[in-house]
C-alpha cells in the first residue's frame, strides 16, 4: 500500500456511509449567502457544501480540507472572491452571491468521508464539472 492511500476493507459499507451523507446533506437546509453586515448561517465545523444559483441549478459542490473557520470560513472565502469558484465562475466577484444565491452545508469529521462525499456529490450534481480542472 503507498503512502497516503487508504485501505479499504469494506468498499460497500464506505459506499453506503456516502450515500446515506450524501442524502443528508440534501436534507440540509438552503440558505441565503448573507447581505453585509449581516452574520453567515454555516457552522465552524469541516464539512462539505452545495452552492445553487438564483434559479435553483447547482454551480457548485465543495469541502473544507484547510479550513479553521470550516464551513463558515470556506463559504465566507467565496463571499470574498478567495476562490477558483469565485474566480472563474463569478469573474472575482463574490458579491454576487449575497442574497441571490443559497448554499446547504453538511458538517462531516472525518475527511476521508469528506472527499468521498464531495466527489459524490459533484458526480451527482454537477457532472459537466469533472475533469474540468
Amino acid at each position: 500500500m503507498s503512502v497516503g492511500v487508504r485501505k479499504h476493507r469494506n468498499v460497500a459499507r464506505d459506499f453506503r456511509t456516502v450515500k446515506a451523507q450524501f442524502r443528508a446533506l440534501l436534507q440540509q437546509p438552503l440558505r441565503k449567502f448573507p447581505m453585509p453586515g449581516e452574520p453567515l448561517d454555516a457552522p465552524k465545523l469541516k464539512g462539505v457544501y452545495v452552492i445553487y444559483d438564483p434559479k435553483g441549478k447547482v454551480v457548485h459542490v465543495g469541502r473544507t480540507p484547510k479550513a479553521r473557520g470550516g464551513l463558515a470560513q470556506r463559504l465566507k472565502d467565496h463571499l470574498s472572491g478567495a476562490s477558483s469558484f469565485t474566480l472563474h465562475y463569478l469573474k472575482k466577484d463574490g458579491a454576487k452571491l449575497r442574497g441571490r444565491y443559497r448554499f446547504r452545508c453538511l458538517a462531516v469529521g472525518d475527511r476521508w468521508l469528506r472527499a468521498y462525499l464531495e466527489a459524490y456529490a459533484i458526480g451527482r450534481l454537477c457532472p459537466a464539472h469533472i475533469g474540468l480542472g
